[in-house]
C-alpha cells in the first residue's frame, strides 16, 4: 500500500488510516433501520423476528443530520462510497431528503441504496433526483411460491418484478439484482432468475449463504458453493472471467460468452475475500462495525450528541480502523461459525 493520504477534517488534518492489514477504508455502508417488512430467513427468520418483535425506538436511530455528519467525517477519512441499508431502507421517511444530503458531500463519488423493492416504485423517481446512483434489489427466485417462502410469508415477486420497471424508467439502466442461494430452497431456480435477466444490462449476483448473526440457523450443508453453480451455469451458457472493477471489490465477475451479459459471484464461504476488504458499517443506533461478521462496534452516537467535535469523531473512527484485524471469513471453521456471537445482518445491511 501506499503512504497515506492526509486530509482535512474541520481544520484538523488527519492521515486516511490503514488497517492492521494494510487496508484503506474506502467504504461506507449505512443501516438507516433495523426493521424489515420481510423475514426472509438467512437474516430474519420470522421464528426468531415475529411481528410484536421490539425494534429501535425513534430517539435511538440516528437523526439524518447526525446520519450526514459522521458521512462527512468518514468522507475526511478517505471514505468515497456510501451504501444506504437496513432492514429495509424505504421503511424510513424522506429517504431522499437523507440521500441528497450524501450526494452532496465533498469526496463522495457515489451513493447507492440496497432494498428488497417492495417499495421502490413510490420513490425511485424522487430518489433519482436526490442524488441516487445505483440500487441493488433482493431477489432470490422468480418462483412466486419460492419467493414468498423466502420472504416469511410477507412478499410476492410481482412487486419486485415492478420495481424493476419502474427504476428502469426512472434511469437506472444497469441495477444489481442480489440472489442468496441456498441448497434444496432455490439453487435449483438459478438458470431460470439468469435466463430472465440475460440480456437486460442488469447484473446477476449469486450469493453463498452465511453465517451472519447468529440466528438464522446456518448450516455449511446448505451452502452452495460458487464454483459449483458457474459449473451448472457454464453448462448451459460459457462464462468467462472479467478483471475487477477495483480493488476490494465483492463479487468476482463473469461474463456470458454469448454476449448476454454480467453475472457476479459472492463467495464468503468457499472463496473469502477479507484481504482487501475496505468496508465500514454504521448501523442505525450509530455503532460503528468493521466487519460484516463482528461481534462488537464501537458507540459513535454517543460521543456526537455529546458535542464530539468533527476532529474528535475522526480521530476516533481512525482508531478504530486503525486497530481492525478482522478477517473473519479466512479464519472461518464449524467451531467459529457454530460458537461466536455475531451482530445481525439486519443491524448492519448486508
Amino acid at each position: 500500500m501506499g503512504a497515506p493520504i492526509p486530509v482535512r477534517v474541520e481544520g484538523a488534518e488527519h492521515a486516511a488510516p490503514l488497517d492492521a492489514r494494510g487496508r484503506h477504508l474506502h467504504d461506507l455502508r449505512i443501516s438507516v433501520i433495523d426493521r424489515c417488512n420481510f423475514r426472509c430467513p438467512y437474516c430474519m427468520p420470522e421464528e426468531q423476528y415475529p411481528r410484536d418483535h421490539e425494534f429501535l425506538r425513534k430517539a435511538e436511530r440516528l437523526r439524518f443530520e447526525e446520519i450526514e455528519r459522521l458521512a462527512r467525517v468518514f468522507a475526511g477519512l478517505g471514505v468515497r462510497k456510501l451504501r444506504l441499508t437496513g432492514g429495509e431502507p424505504l421503511l424510513r421517511r424522506e429517504l431522499p431528503v437523507l440521500v441528497r444530503a450524501l450526494a452532496a458531500i465533498p469526496g463522495i463519488e457515489d451513493v447507492a441504496l440496497t432494498t428488497n423493492g417492495t417499495l421502490l416504485a413510490a420513490h425511485v423517481d424522487a430518489l433519482r433526483e436526490a442524488g441516487l446512483g445505483r440500487i441493488t434489489l433482493s431477489l432470490d427466485t422468480l418462483d412466486p411460491d419460492t419467493f414468498r417462502a423466502m420472504s416469511g410469508g410477507r412478499g410476492e415477486v410481482a412487486e419486485v418484478i415492478a420495481a424493476i420497471a419502474a427504476a428502469e424508467r426512472a434511469g437506472f439502466t444497469r441495477l444489481k439484482i442480489n440472489c442468496v442461494v441456498m441448497r434444496g430452497t432455490n439453487d435449483g431456480q438459478v438458470l431460470g432468475l439468469l435466463e430472465h435477466f440475460r440480456g437486460s444490462g442488469h447484473i446477476v449476483r449469486l450469493i453463498e449463504y452465511m453465517d451472519v448473526g447468529t440466528c438464522n440457523d446456518w448450516r455449511r450443508d446448505l451452502v452452495v458453493p460458487s464454483a459449483e453453480l458457474r459449473a451448472r451455469i457454464a453448462a448451459r451458457w460459457p462464462l468467462v472471467e472479467l478483471a475487477p472493477n477495483y480493488g476490494g471489490e465483492v463479487a468476482r465477475r463473469w461474463a456470458f460468452a454469448d454476449g448476454g451479459g454480467e453475472i457476479g459471484f459472492i463467495s464468503s464461504v468457499s472463496e473469502p475475500f477479507c484481504g482487501d476488504c475496505s468496508r465500514a458499517r454504521l448501523s442505525a443506533d450509530g455503532r460503528l462495525y468493521t466487519c460484516l461478521f463482528a461481534s462488537t462496534g464501537c458507540d459513535l452516537r454517543t460521543p456526537l450528541r455529546a458535542g464530539a467535535d468533527d476532529a474528535a469523531l475522526a480521530g476516533l473512527v481512525g482508531a478504530v480502523w486503525r486497530a481492525r484485524g478482522d478477517r473473519y471469513s479466512e479464519a472461518r471453521s464449524e467451531a467459529t461459525a457454530a460458537q461466536r456471537e455475531r451482530i445481525e445482518m439486519y443491524s448492519i445491511g448486508g
